[in-house]
């Protein structure tokens, strides 16, 4: 019967909100030699036995969140809990919330998500696991209640090791985007008295996390959660049960008399978006030998225009080597397009500007509204499918032009 529940909870996991999930290709990461302090300052933050933190990462959309998410939670699978354990991790369970699928945009399966990946990477508490299953298997139910789900899937079998790690270093969770814990795109039916209901649930999940970590039956963990400084989130991290236990990044920090903040968007980004570019340019002279490298200029320009923000460094390359065009053709319009951006309106300026490239700016804005605005994504045929004979026309054609923009969004 314990084999039953076992596969039950691993029907209901979210196998795509895992960090390394395929549904997750490719795999935003920081380039070594990158975002080196704000790293050095995550990881001996989770190396601290002291007493369990819930790390909370956040700045605007594109400054590269999730691939520093994605870096920690690497380097945390990367480490053995001891020297003499075969499968012990110290990375215990991720969970990647994403607006674009329908499963990873609500908190109905996290507790499940990460009591399955909890008991895959410790053996010893699956047992426990299944035991609370059997005794409730209304735990893997959408609707139930996420308290319960807390309290049996994840701090009861939490509690079986801590005896076990006592003199062990810090496990670790990592949670990418938290905001987009978020209703579904249609929303024409939901009801004007649950509109706030994302924050409400969000607000809930950080409560109950926070929680978790004031047990004193617990091992030390450490939560990493990365997200957008929305306001409601900041509310609910400056909750009287939460504040105590948030350490928050950005954050001040003041050595051998000199201050500086650690932050997503400080100033040694541009240092390393321009690195980010380098490495980039590399690889495509790798690919295309007779590519000349950009001069040092061009690259400090386009580093420069790219605002701090990763995704438009990425999105800059996307549109240079988008494996259609000549490459150094495209290098010279990016730089064009790029020459007269202004710091805030990195991202939209790009996109309209890589819109009017497109031989029918107006259908390509068409399709690429539809991506947008699709609820999961959807392959090329059946968008064309979607939009009908007329509309959808040329669809592979257009969005194979603007494959810098829906590289996101297509499957």
């Amino acid at each position: 019967m314990s084999q039953g529940a076992w596969e039950k909870l691993a029907q209901v996991a979210v196998e795509g909100a895992e960090h390394d999930s395929r549904e997750r290709l490719p795999h935003p990461q920081c380039l070594e030699g990158t975002r080196v302090v704000l790293l050095d300052h995550i990881y001996r933050t989770l190396d601290d036995k002291s007493k369990n933190r819930l790390i909370w990462l956040h700045g605007t959309a594109g400054v590269g969140k999730s691939a520093v998410a994605f870096t920690v939670a690497e380097r945390m699978r990367a480490l053995k809990v001891t020297e003499g354990t075969i499968i012990e991790k110290r990375l215990a369970g991720t969970f990647f919330f994403s607006r674009k699928h329908t499963n990873r945009r609500t908190t109905a399966r996290f507790f499940a998500t990460l009591a399955y990946q909890l008991a895959s990477n410790f053996p010893s508490v699956r047992t426990h696991v299944n035991k609370a299953i059997l005794e409730n298997p209304a735990l893997l139910h959408p609707d139930g209640s996420l308290r319960k789900q807390m309290e049996a899937l994840f701090s009861r079998p939490l509690r079986q090791l801590k005896y076990s790690l006592r003199d062990c270093p810090p496990l670790v969770f990592v949670i990418d985007a938290l905001d987009e814990c978020a209703e579904p795109l249609d929303q024409s039916t939901i009801e004007p008295s649950d509109e706030n209901k994302s924050e409400v649930e969000l607000a809930e999940l950080i409560s109950l996390l926070a929680q978790a970590l004031r047990d004193p039956d617990l091992p030390v963990i450490h939560i990493l959660v990365t997200s957008r400084s929305e306001e409601y989130i900041h509310e609910a991290m400056q909750q009287e049960d939460v504040s105590p236990l948030v350490c928050e990044i950005p954050v001040k920090i003041s050595g051998q008399g000199v201050a500086a903040t650690i932050s997503l968007d400080g100033a040694d980004v541009d240092e390393d978006i321009y690195l980010f570019l380098q490495h980039s340019f590399r690889k495509l002279q790798s690919r295309i030998p007779t590519f000349p490298q950009p001069t040092k200029v061009q690259l400090e320009r386009l580093a420069n225009r790219a605002g701090r923000r990763f995704i438009v460094a990425s999105t800059m390359m996307m549109f240079i080597d988008d494996r259609y065009n000549d490459p150094y053709n495209r290098l010279e319009l990016m730089l064009k397009l790029a020459s007269d951006l202004l710091p805030g309106t990195e991202v939209y300026k790009l996109y309209d500007r890589i819109l009017s490239t497109c031989a029918d700016p107006a259908q390509a804005y068409l399709h690429l509204s539809v991506v947008a605005a699709l609820a999961d994504p959807l392959p090329m045929s059946q968008i064309s499918k979607l939009l009908g004979p007329g509309q959808g026309r040329d669809v592979e054609r257009v969005l194979v032009q603007l494959r810098a923009l829906t590289a996101a969004s297509l499957t």
